[in-house]
């Protein structure tokens, strides 16, 4: 009995403690927003055609989750002097949080009555601009915010 009392004694102080760490902490930074950042890598000659499809129904998508708040910002940046295998382009897009898959699959539905295509049509449009870009991989990144 007696250790049980003990037991329950600690767990108590544990539960008092524990939020006066956290207070502690004094680790400057804290977490801010998820960073994607996914390379492109475009095939000779295709810059211009690339650059007018990003700055049509691409950008009018990015500038909707903008506007919906599932995405803070988005930005492009260009590779001025990448070496062989390097993307040309980075694409990147800040988001506050990850969803679950419920919130994904109301996005999903709201996005599809937005292109008024169907999923394979999309497809098909995706592997024509494969024939002059190549999707070279990602990185989730976050960036960090000094504490207040």
């Amino acid at each position: 009995m007696m250790k049980l009392g003990l037991a329950a004694l600690g767990a108590a102080a544990l539960v008092v403690s524990v939020p006066a760490f956290a207070q502690d902490d004094p680790y400057p930074l804290v977490g801010g927003d998820y960073v994607e950042v996914t390379g492109i890598e475009l095939s000779d000659g295709a810059a211009l055609r690339y650059a007018q499809w990003l700055a049509g129904e691409w950008r009018a998508n990015e500038d909707f989750f903008v506007a919906q708040g599932w995405n803070t910002r988005y930005e492009l940046l260009t590779n001025e002097f990448p070496r062989k295998g390097e993307p040309d382009i980075y694409i990147v897009r800040y988001f506050p949080k990850f969803i679950d898959n419920a919130e994904g699959e109301k996005r999903r539905k709201i996005m599809m009555e937005r292109y008024k295509r169907t999923e394979q049509k999309l497809q098909e449009e995706s592997a024509g601009r494969a024939t002059y870009r190549t999707v070279g991989g990602s990185m989730l990144l976050r960036k960090q915010e000094w504490k207040k």
